[in-house]
């Protein structure tokens, strides 16, 4: 098993690994009520996320009349407090996860977290769901400091120093994901099945996936293409 062509592969957490827009919305019209605004359906609150807490509710705000500078960090503060306390209610793993995961570790390969939710979130999260220890580390928008998060390539740099270095992979949904891969010069997949900001086909990703039961034949296959260019 230990020829498969990267020993490191990242994922992005929001709408790539896991399923968090149950427990993202439901905070999310938390913060949207105590601002006036009518709630987002919780089947629609994928089109917001990405980006970050921050990011997600200046588009809520914006689609119902408009952003408040003046209240917007005290009701993002109450936002990430409702979610902090109720972080795992209906958050999943994307169908095949657990199995893809567990693949990936019987190559021997590192896997990594680059997400921009903060990381004692991400941390709580996974620790909540019982998927901490699959990690080799799980870096958040705020572990390197301001202007670091995604699309800027820090994050996925740091990613591959904390794993110790070698050939790496990235897996995302979003723009933010494609572009800091393509920042950092790392081969990347898009899932189609999650909070893509465009359609998966447009991100700019080397290849596309509609289940977890395809990435492991996706980086394959990259990396065969890379080889033989």
């Amino acid at each position: 098993m230990a020829d498969f062509p990267y020993r490191i592969v990242g994922f992005d957490l929001d709408g790539t690994l896991l399923d968090t827009s149950g427990d993202l919305g439901t905070a999310l019209n938390h913060a949207l009520a105590l601002a006036g605004r009518p709630p987002v359906p919780l089947d629609q609150t994928a089109r917001h996320i990405g980006g970050g807490a921050a990011q997600m509710l200046r588009s809520a705000l914006l689609e119902s009349g408009g952003v408040d500078e003046a209240a917007f960090d005290t009701l993002q503060s109450e936002l990430v407090a409702f979610y902090a306390r109720n972080i795992a209610h209906r958050t999943t793993l994307f169908p095949g996860g657990a199995a893809m995961l567990d693949a990936l570790d019987a190559r021997g390969v590192k896997i990594a977290i680059a997400t921009n939710k903060k990381e004692s979130l991400a941390l709580r999260l996974f620790e909540e769901l019982g998927l901490l220890h699959r990690f080799a580390c799980v870096i958040g928008g705020d572990t390197l400091g301001p202007g670091t998060s995604k699309p800027r390539p820090d994050m996925l740099h740091e990613m591959v120093r904390r794993c110790g270095g070698g050939p790496a992979a990235f897996v995302g949904d979003t723009t933010f994901d494609i572009g800091a891969a393509r920042n950092a010069g790392l081969p990347v997949v898009a899932v189609r099945f999650g909070f893509n900001d465009l359609p998966a086909h447009e991100l700019g990703a080397d290849a596309v996936i509609d289940h977890f039961d395809e990435l492991l034949p996706a980086l394959e296959t990259l990396a065969s293409a890379a080889a033989s260019a």
